[in-house]
C-alpha cells in the first residue's frame, strides 16, 4: 500500500514556489507516499524535473489528481482541479477562504478534505507546520533588501579617508514575524534600527533584536492578543509620536497584515508628504491594500520625494528558500497524517482540528464562523 500524492505546479501571478523541493521528497517516500508532479513544477525557480528522484511527472495534471489521495500546492488551485479531486481526498494549500468562497463552496460540494496552511494555530507544538511565519519572515528579510536599493544611500556607518557617511535610520512598523526579521536585518546591516508596535509586549523583543522601542503611551492590547479599538484621544497621541519618527528616518518598513483581510492604514498622506527627500517605504502588506495610503498594490511610486515600495508575493521572490522551506512546513504537517502507509487523521489533534477548512462536505467547526457563502448564480 501507499499514499498517492500528488504536486502540482502553481499558475497564479507572481507566484514562482513550489510545494515539494527534491532534499523534502524522500522522506515522504518514506512515510509511504508514490509521487506524481507536474511536468515543470520548479521551472520559476530554475528547479528542473531531473533534479528530483523517484517522482513520476505527469502533463496532464486532470489525469494526476483524479488518482491521487493528497494533493500539494502553494497557492489556492484552479476550480478544474478540484473537480479533477476524487471525492474525499484531501488537498494541503494555503486558501485564504475569506477571498474564495467560491472555492470553498466547490470543496465541499466535492467533499474534499482542506487543511488551509495559513490556518495552522501558532501553538509552540505546530512551529514546524507554520507555513505563515517561515514565509514571512523570508518577507522580513527581503523588505530590507529592497528599502536599501531604493535608497540614495547605504545602511552602514562607512569611513573613509574621504570622511565618514551613514548610518541610516530605519523605523519598522509591525513587529510580528516580518517585522521582527527585518528589524535583526536592519541592525545586522549596521543601520540604526526603530520598532513600533501597538502591542507594548513586544518592546522587549525589539530591543533584543538591537533596536529601540516606539513608545506612544498608550496600551492597545485587547482581547486574545489583538488591538483594540482606541479613542479619538488616543489616536492622535498615537499619531503626533509616529509622526515624528516617521518623518525623522530614512527608511520605514511596514509589515501589519491580517490573512485574508484588509490590510491596516499605518501611514496616512500627510505623514509622507511631510517626509524627508530620498526617503523610502517599503509596504509588505500590499496584498490587503497596503499600510501607507499612498500605497499602489504590485507598483513602485514616488510621492513627492519619497518612494514607495509594495510588491506582491514577497516570499516568492525567494522563491528557492521560500519553497524549502513550505515543503518542510507541508511535510510536518503530513507527518501528523501519514503513517503505515496509509493516511489515518486524528481529529482529536489540536493542529489538524485546527487547520482543518472543510471535511466530509461540512465546513469543519474552527472555520465555520469565519467562511463566507459563495453567491448564487
Amino acid at each position: 500500500m501507499y499514499v498517492n500524492l500528488a504536486v502540482l505546479k502553481e499558475t497564479r501571478a507572481h507566484e514562482r514556489r513550489v510545494a515539494l523541493t527534491p532534499s523534502v521528497a524522500p522522506k515522504l517516500i518514506k512515510l509511504g507516499a508514490k509521487l506524481h508532479m507536474e511536468t515543470g513544477a520548479g521551472a520559476a525557480i530554475k528547479l528542473a524535473d531531473g533534479a528530483y528522484t523517484d517522482v513520476v511527472f505527469c502533463d496532464d495534471r486532470a489525469a494526476m489528481v483524479r488518482d491521487a489521495d493528497v494533493v500539494l500546492s502553494v497557492q489556492p488551485p484552479e476550480l478544474e482541479v478540484i473537480d479533477a479531486m476524487q471525492e474525499g481526498a484531501i488537498l494541503v494549500s494555503f486558501i485564504y477562504a475569506q477571498n474564495e468562497p467560491v472555492l470553498v463552496q466547490r470543496l465541499l460540494d466535492r467533499k474534499i478534505t482542506c487543511f488551509a496552511m495559513e490556518r495552522v494555530p501558532r501553538i509552540s507544538r505546530a512551529q514546524a507546520m507554520d507555513a505563515l511565519s517561515s514565509q514571512s519572515a523570508l518577507a522580513g528579510y527581503y523588505a530590507v533588501q529592497l528599502g536599501a536599493t531604493h535608497l540614495g544611500r547605504v545602511l552602514p556607518k562607512i569611513t573613509t579617508a574621504a570622511g565618514t557617511i551613514g548610518p541610516a535610520k530605519v523605523l519598522v512598523m509591525g513587529l510580528g514575524v516580518a517585522g521582527l526579521e527585518a528589524i535583526a536585518t536592519a541592525h545586522r546591516l549596521g543601520a540604526v534600527v526603530e520598532g513600533y508596535d501597538v502591542r507594548p509586549e513586544t518592546e522587549e523583543q525589539a530591543l533584543s533584536l538591537g533596536a529601540t522601542f516606539v513608545r506612544t503611551g498608550v496600551d492597545a492590547r485587547g482581547k486574545g492578543g489583538y488591538a483594540r479599538a482606541l479613542t479619538a484621544e488616543e489616536q492622535a497621541k498615537v499619531a503626533a509620536v509616529l509622526t515624528a519618527r516617521i518623518q525623522a528616518v530614512d527608511l520605514v518598513i511596514t509589515t501589519a497584515a491580517i490573512p485574508g483581510r484588509a490590510s491596516p492604514k499605518l501611514i496616512s498622506k500627510a505623514q509622507v508628504a511631510g517626509m524627508k527627500a530620498g526617503a523610502v517605504i517599503v509596504d509588505l502588506s500590499a496584498e490587503g491594500g497596503g499600510n501607507c495610503e499612498d500605497t499602489k498594490a504590485g507598483e513602485t511610486i514616488t510621492v513627492g520625494g519619497v518612494t514607495i515600495v509594495a510588491p506582491l508575493n514577497v516570499p516568492s521572490l525567494l522563491g528557492d528558500d521560500a519553497s524549502e522551506l513550505y515543503a518542510k512546513n507541508q511535510y510536518n504537517l503530513l507527518l501528523l497524517m501519514m503513517k503505515d502507509n496509509i493516511v489515518s487523521i486524528d481529529w482529536t489533534d489540536e493542529v489538524l482540528r485546527q487547520t482543518a477548512l472543510t471535511h466530509a462536505g461540512k465546513l469543519c467547526d474552527a472555520a465555520a464562523a469565519s467562511v463566507p457563502k459563495a453567491k448564487a448564480a
